[in-house]
């Protein structure tokens, strides 16, 4: 069973950006840390980094587990890490029912790559250009064109 690297967690960290004070996401759901949700979160929550840390290392554990379970194939660090981060951000069920997931499992990877940039939407609809960034990091991290340190940027 293959692990989320430290460089992976620093690309989730990046893209998810660090709220140490509880808000309202997107979606009208408490969030605080890094996209850390649950019942716990509520109005006027404040974490430390170090809590906040501690809550993606355990969010990340069910994203590892799917792309792990999910993913035919051998891969490559890189690949695994964008994977993990695309779960993470866009649910584990999304991926599971996702051309990008059955690119992977065929051996396309050119064609799973061409995915990401499909997943740029809110729950409106709406094109975000920081899903655009983030999926275009992904895409360029799972090619290998870029390591997780350059794609974050």
């Amino acid at each position: 069973m293959r692990a989320y690297s430290e460089s992976g967690l620093e690309f989730t960290k990046r893209f998810e950006g660090l709220r140490k004070e509880s808000y309202r996401d997107s979606g009208g759901v408490w969030t605080i840390g890094y996209g850390h949700t649950g019942a716990e979160v509520h109005v006027g929550l404040v974490w430390t980094p170090e809590q906040a840390e501690e809550a993606l290392r355990r969010d990340v554990a069910e994203p590892v587990s799917v792309v792990n379970r999910a993913v035919e194939r051998p891969l490559e660090q890189h690949q695994f890490d964008a994977l993990v981060d695309f779960c993470f951000n866009c649910g584990a069920g999304n991926l599971e029912r996702s051309e990008l997931l059955r690119k992977v499992n065929a051996g396309d990877m050119q064609g799973a790559a061409a995915q990401f940039g499909l997943w740029v939407h809110d729950a409106s609809g709406a094109r975000l250009p920081g899903l655009v960034a983030r999926r275009r990091a992904e895409a360029a991290m799972f090619l290998g064109q870029a390591t997780v340190e350059e794609a974050a940027e």
